[in-house]
C-alpha cells in the first residue's frame, strides 16, 4: 500500500511582452514545514503570459510527480497559482477557449489523476518563490544561457527574508543549510503556521471554490510551445564567496510594456552592472551585416562605394542570424546602418521579430576614399605612402577624401549616445559594419586607437556592450559566430 504524500506546488509564468521572452518557475513545497523539494524553471523563447503559466503549471505537477514515483494515487498535490485563468480553467469552472491552451490543460491533467489535484488562487504577492524562478528563468534566456538550480535564490527572496538580508550559507549543494534558510524565509512570506502545517490543504469535496474537476476534455497534444522539458533539481543554494562578478551575463530586461524596468529584486545579480543603483543598461547587441561579394575577397567596402548586397551567403546569414534572435528573444528594438547590405541583414531579423528597423546615418561603415574596392594588396602596391600613414595614425585619411578613424570615432560616439538615450534600459539590436562595431568596443574599453588592428570580426558576427546610467560601459560578447555554425 502506498504511503500518502501531500505536496504544494506553486507555479508562475511570465512574459516579457505578450507575446515576448518568456519562462516559467515551480517550486513543490512540503506543506507542513515550508521546506523547497524541488525547483523547476525554464525560458522557452517568445509566448504569451498564459501559455508560460500553463508550462508552469506542467513543470511543478511533473516534479511533484517525479519526486514521489511510487505514491500513485496517494499523492495529493494543491496548487497554488495567481493565475485566475488557469486556476478556474483547471478547477473545470471556466472552458478552454482558446487554441493554444486546449493542449497545455490537457498535458497537466494528464499528469495526475484530476481527483488527487486540487487548485487555488492567490495574490501574486503570495506567489514570490515562483515569480522569481520564473524571472530568474528569463534573465538566463537572455543571456544565451539555461537556468540553473544551482545558482538560484528565488526562495531567499520573499520580502521579509529581502528586509532580513539572509545570506545564502554552505557550498553548492549543502542541502541542510539551503533547505533551513528556505523554510525560515517561507514560513516569514506567507505567516504563522496553522496547527496542522504552514498550508492546510482542502479536503476532498471541500466548497473552498477550488474543487478537483478536471477541465473541458481535450485530447493530449504537444501545444505550440513544445514538450515541456524538465530542469528538476533539489534546491540548493550558491556560496557567496565563490558567487563573483560574470562580465559575460548582460544586465536587467525591461518588463513587457515600453520603457519599464523591470523589478528584479529577486533576481541574481551577476556582474558589477547589474546592481540596482546603476538601473537597467541600454544594452548593444553589435550585428556585423552578412557576406557580399566583396567580403571574401577582403576588399575595402565602405560607405564610398558602390553599396553592394547581400550574396546568396549574406542572406543565409542574416536568416540564421534571425533565428538565433527569434530563440534568444531578447531584442525589443532594431536600429541599422543606412548602407544596404546592414538594411537587408536587419530586415530579416525584423521580420522574424515583428519589429521595425530605425535607420541611424551615423552607423555607416568609414568612407575609403579611392581604396574602395581595392584589396588591401591592391592599396599597397598604388597608394604606399598614404597607407603606411594611415596604419599609424587616426587622424590619417584614406587617399582621395576618405573618413579618418578619428572622424569615424566621432561619428559612431554621437550615435551611440543617441541610441543610449532613446532606448535607455533596453536591448537593442545595432546592425553595422566593421569599423563601427569595433570602434565601440575600443571606446568602451578605453583602448587606444590601434586596438582596431588587433580585432577580428566576422561576417554576421554578434558583440555586445552594454551601457550603464553612470556612463560606464561593459564588453560582454566580441565576435561570437556560433549561431551561423
Amino acid at each position: 500500500m502506498s504511503v500518502a504524500r501531500s505536496v504544494v506546488v506553486e507555479a508562475d509564468g511570465g512574459s516579457r511582452g505578450n507575446p515576448g521572452p518568456a519562462g516559467y518557475g515551480a517550486v513543490v513545497i512540503d506543506p507542513a514545514t515550508g521546506e523547497t523539494l524541488a525547483e523547476a524553471a525554464e525560458y522557452i523563447g517568445v509566448a504569451t503570459n498564459n501559455v508560460a503559466e500553463y508550462r508552469g503549471l506542467i513543470a511543478g505537477l511533473t516534479a511533484a510527480k517525479a519526486l514521489f514515483p511510487d505514491a500513485g494515487d496517494a499523492l495529493r498535490v494543491h496548487v497554488r497559482m495567481d493565475s485566475k485563468l488557469v486556476v478556474e480553467q483547471m478547477s473545470g469552472r471556466w472552458k478552454i477557449k482558446h487554441p493554444d491552451m486546449k493542449p497545455l490543460a490537457a498535458r497537466a491533467a494528464a499528469i495526475l489523476p484530476p481527483s488527487r489535484v486540487t487548485y487555488e488562487w492567490i495574490p501574486r504577492a503570495q506567489n514570490k518563490h515562483a515569480d522569481r524562478l520564473a524571472n530568474e528563468a528569463m534573465d538566463a534566456g537572455r543571456d544565451g544561457r539555461r537556468w540553473e538550480a544551482s545558482a538560484s535564490t528565488a526562495a531567499l527572496d520573499a520580502p521579509t527574508a529581502r528586509t532580513a538580508s539572509i545570506p545564502p550559507s554552505g557550498p553548492p549543494g549543502d542541502q541542510a543549510a539551503g533547505a533551513a534558510k528556505a523554510r525560515a524565509a517561507l514560513a516569514a512570506a506567507r505567516g504563522a503556521a496553522a496547527p496542522e502545517g504552514l498550508f492546510p490543504l482542502p479536503e476532498a469535496g471541500e466548497p473552498d471554490g477550488a474543487a478537483p474537476v478536471a477541465p473541458s476534455p481535450v485530447p493530449p497534444a504537444s501545444g505550440p510551445a513544445g514538450p515541456a522539458p524538465l530542469p528538476l533539481a533539489p534546491a540548493s543554494r550558491p556560496d557567496p564567496a565563490v558567487s563573483g562578478p560574470d562580465p559575460a551575463v548582460s544586465g536587467q530586461d525591461p518588463q513587457g510594456r515600453p520603457g519599464a524596468p523591470l523589478e528584479t529584486a529577486g533576481t541574481p545579480q551577476t556582474g558589477w552592472g547589474s546592481a540596482p543603483d546603476l538601473g537597467a543598461p541600454a544594452t548593444l547587441v553589435l550585428l556585423r551585416h552578412g557576406e557580399t561579394a566583396l567580403t571574401p575577397q577582403k576588399r575595402f567596402s565602405g560607405s564610398g562605394g558602390t553599396d553592394p548586397e547581400l550574396s546568396a551567403t549574406g542572406r543565409g546569414q542574416a536568416e540564421r542570424a534571425a533565428e538565433h534572435f527569434a530563440a534568444l528573444g531578447a531584442v525589443q528594438e532594431i536600429v541599422s546602418s543606412p548602407l544596404r547590405r546592414c538594411r537587408e541583414t536587419a530586415a530579416a531579423v525584423a521580420a522574424r521579430l515583428g519589429l521595425d528597423v530605425r535607420v541611424d546615418e551615423g552607423l555607416r561603415e568609414t568612407d575609403f576614399g579611392a581604396w574602395e574596392g581595392l584589396t588591401f594588396t591592391e592599396v599597397r602596391e598604388r597608394y604606399g605612402d598614404d597607407l603606411t600613414a594611415w596604419l599609424a595614425s587616426p587622424e590619417a585619411a584614406p587617399t582621395g577624401g576618405g573618413e579618418s578613424f578619428a572622424e569615424v570615432a566621432e561619428r559612431v560616439a554621437a550615435a551611440r549616445d543617441r541610441i543610449v538615450a532613446r532606448y535607455a534600459g533596453r536591448t537593442v539590436l545595432t546592425v553595422t559594419h566593421v569599423t563601427p562595431i569595433k570602434t565601440l568596443v575600443r571606446l568602451a574599453l578605453g583602448a587606444p586607437p590601434e586596438a582596431l588592428f588587433r580585432m577580428e570580426l566576422s561576417a554576421a558576427s554578434i558583440s555586445t556592450v552594454a551601457y550603464y546610467g553612470d556612463g560606464n560601459a561593459s564588453v560582454r560578447l566580441l565576435n561570437d559566430t556560433s549561431h551561423l555554425r
